[in-house]
């Protein structure tokens, strides 16, 4: 809803709309198993790997589109900092945001990601507001705030953590 209701309008081929799918179904995995099955694993060991895994797959298609000619050196550095600072190291601290938070929690952030950046284009370039920004912002608020609420039984479980050390003193005085 956030991006739109006509979403192959402009040409976009539906292939592309299923990889985006494919996508969203991996960012929605990857962290439950980080969280369950790589919980004692150090971080950057399995950002490393994982990343290197995606570049050996996308190496064939980089070499079949490369440039004839070296890029300058302002978009080198991009890519390299793209690389580093929003890629690998994002990935250490999104892990270490699963050891702290869960997988669940962790998420959140990246379904407010969009709304963030599609208010940033209407404030900052001019976008307009569409019928699916009205619709998707709330939506998204919605689910994140009932994401990351307290379930009663988490509800509970805190507050009798809370109240047994008091129990203890109170037996042992």
């Amino acid at each position: 809803a956030v991006v739109g209701f006509n979403l192959t309008a402009g040409g976009t081929p539906v292939w592309a709309l299923g990889a985006v799918c494919v996508a969203c179904v991996g960012y929605a995995v990857a962290p439950m198993i980080a969280d369950r099955m790589l919980g004692d694993v150090p971080s950057l060991g399995v950002v490393t790997l994982s990343l290197s895994a995606v570049a050996l797959v996308y190496l064939p298609f980089g070499i079949l589109q490369a440039p004839s000619h070296l890029p300058r050196a302002d978009v080198l550095a991009s890519i390299a900092a793209l690389g580093v600072v929003c890629t690998a190291l994002a990935f250490v601290c999104f892990f270490a945001l699963i050891a702290e938070a869960g997988s669940v929690r962790a998420t959140v952030f990246t379904y407010v990601n969009p709304v963030v950046a599609l208010l940033g284009g209407v404030a900052v370039l001019g976008e307009s507001v569409t019928g699916g920004i009205l619709v998707g912002f709330p939506l998204v608020l919605a689910g994140s705030y009932l994401a990351t609420r307290a379930t009663p039984a988490a509800a509970a479980q805190t507050s009798e953590a809370a109240q047994a050390p008091a129990v203890a003193e109170g037996a042992g005085a």
